[in-house]
């Protein structure tokens, strides 16, 4: 290193403790006065310092890293790789001589060095220690002209003056790899990692109801806490084991008796919330050639192998607020255990699934080929980036689209406790676009369910279809989200007998939905929204309905 360099490093200690972590202001305080190796030990102690002990601890393990030539995530060969360091920057010579020359100084991984950052005795210290250890390996292998005399007595200054902080800062760093040897000793899984999600939920319902009285007044509360065990043992398959506990009621259920409405996040339709842990979700997933294969044992859904495309679709969590503007209805008829298979060919995407709602069930009418079953087949096309076309098919046999009349809902809305059998062709159009300033989607749906009952016999057409926009505003992470569409009505039936017509909704409900999710912090967002049916069961004779809730989500 020249002498011309070091003699303005005496001049101004400033310059190296910018140059070790970026520093203009604190460290040049600290350097004018000079202090002892007996006042360092007093400032180890001052409450600025213990507040910086887990910064500080980060950053000696990267500087340790350097000084023994290994090579970090942000360690770089040349001062040109820091985006944030110009040729006009005070301070560059000298950084880019320790860069280049002794490549004793690391960048971030974002490939930043954050040169405007205070620095404290500590931080200095463990730059310092970085750049004596490559020193110490030219010294040993005899390199000529490595170092002059005056850099060894320059060296040799800097050391004594920070005795202190040096034998701290290596008594810390043997403690914390006992203590991380420890911990990887006794770590809960080197393969799986937990993921959380808590709902707290305060919501409310006004209005008239499907039969023609009013709705129950009063505010509701509820939870639904899911926690997944997320395993790999190749890097590229999952493993994922779901506990889930949902306590919040369903509005179809004790209230507005009908499913339009119903939250995402609370109980299914016509349920009652528990306050019981069970197992939610059980599958795995892992590639096969070029495609990707989900075998799914327990409470499977449609996203969990194929894309929903809806952008609003956060499956409760986030996004919209309701089981109808999370996603299209035709994928609610498909759910519960089998396999899915997904192929993304990049302009392309190709979906196939099965799943059976009952088939861990050995009694009759169940099972994973004689109960209820859901198979699609989906094709997305991707022209453009951000932009997801997609046609559905479904065919199912005793499952409903969770969402509409009680007219469009016979397996579970008529004749409980069994409710009809039908069997179901059903076709549907998704759009979604997402500009990441603003997301646009919508689907249509068209559903045929034959109903098999002795009696009833006969078909039913069902139409849907929404239109979503969600407008990224406010902090990062927080969205407007709208909703306005028609939930499943069943536009014609008909029968071999005297039923035409009998099966039939003869008016029109609008499902307005409004939202605001506001991202409070990083793991914490609040949503307050509001879900309007302007004829509940698309009847006309029953007073509009207004559902109100203020959803806030945790995830840890």
């Amino acid at each position: 290193m020249s002498k011309l360099m070091w003699n303005s490093l005496l001049v101004s200690p400033a310059v190296l403790g910018a140059l070790f972590v970026g520093s203009t202001g604190a460290i040049a305080a600290e350097s004018q006065s000079t202090p002892t190796p007996a006042s360092a030990g007093t400032e180890q102690s001052s409450p600025l310092l213990a507040q910086a002990t887990g910064e500080v601890l980060q950053q000696i393990g990267e500087y340790s890293q350097e000084g023994r030539g290994s090579a970090s995530s942000g360690q770089v060969t040349s001062v040109s790789q820091l985006s944030d360091v110009q040729p006009t920057d005070w301070a560059f010579q000298a950084l880019q001589s320790l860069v280049e020359r002794y490549g004793c100084i690391a960048g971030y991984p974002d490939g930043t060095f954050r040169g405007n950052r205070a620095l404290t005795r500590y931080e200095f210290a463990a730059g310092l220690n970085a750049c004596l250890d490559v020193i110490n390996n030219l010294i040993a292998a005899a390199v000529d002209d490595a170092l002059s005399s005056e850099d060894l007595i320059t060296l040799q200054r800097l050391t004594e003056e920070f005795q202190a902080e040096l034998a701290t800062l290596r008594g810390r760093v043997d403690a914390l790899e006992v203590r991380t040897a420890e911990l990887e000793a006794n770590q809960f899984s080197t393969t799986t990692k937990l993921f959380g999600e808590s709902i707290f939920a305060l919501a409310g319902s006004e209005g008239g109801n499907s039969v023609g009285g009013d709705t129950d007044s009063g505010v509701a509360f509820g939870t639904r806490t899911r926690l997944n065990f997320d395993t790999s043992f190749t890097g590229r398959d999952l493993l994922r084991t779901r506990l889930q506990v949902t306590t919040l009621d369903s509005f179809s259920g004790t209230n507005t008796f009908t499913p339009e409405g119903d939250l995402k996040f609370a109980a299914d339709p016509y349920e009652e919330g528990s306050t019981t842990v069970a197992l939610d979700t059980l599958l795995y997933s892992v590639p096969v050639g070029d495609a990707q294969v989900v075998f799914i044992a327990n409470a499977g859904a449609v996203d969990d192998f194929a894309s929903t495309i809806n952008p609003l679709d956060g499956d409760g969590g986030s996004g919209a607020l309701s089981r109808f503007g999370t996603r299209a209805p035709i994928y609610n008829l498909v759910r519960g255990s089998g396999v899915g298979l997904t192929y993304d060919a990049g302009m392309a995407e190709v979906s196939l699934g099965y799943l059976a709602e009952n088939a861990s069930s050995p009694t009759r009418r169940n099972g994973l080929f004689d109960g209820p079953y859901g198979a699609l087949a989906q094709l997305v096309f991707k022209p453009v980036n951000g932009l997801k076309l997609g046609l559905t098919y479904v065919n199912a046999y005793r499952t409903d689209m969770q969402t509409g009349s009680q007219f469009a809902t016979p397996v579970e809305s008529i004749a409980p406790p069994d409710g009809l059998s039908t069997i179901t062709n059903a076709y549907g159009v998704q759009l979604g676009y997402d500009s990441g300033t603003f997301a646009l989607g919508g689907w249509a749906g068209y559903t045929n369910a034959r109903i098999l009952d002795e009696g009833i016999k006969g078909d039913q057409g069902i139409f849907n279809w929404a239109v979503t926009l969600g407008v990224n505003a406010g902090p990062p992470g927080s969205q407007a989200g709208l909703v306005v569409g028609m939930e499943p009505k069943v536009v014609r039936s008909y029968n071999d007998q005297d039923l035409e017509g009998a099966l039939e909704d003869a008016d029109t409900s609008l499902h307005i939905e409004g939202f605001y999710q506001y991202q409070l912090t990083e793991n914490i967002a609040i949503t307050p929204g509001f879900i309007w049916l302007t004829a509940p069961d698309h009847d006309d004779q029953n007073d509009d309905v207004v559902i109100g809730t203020i959803r806030t989500t945790f995830r840890f």
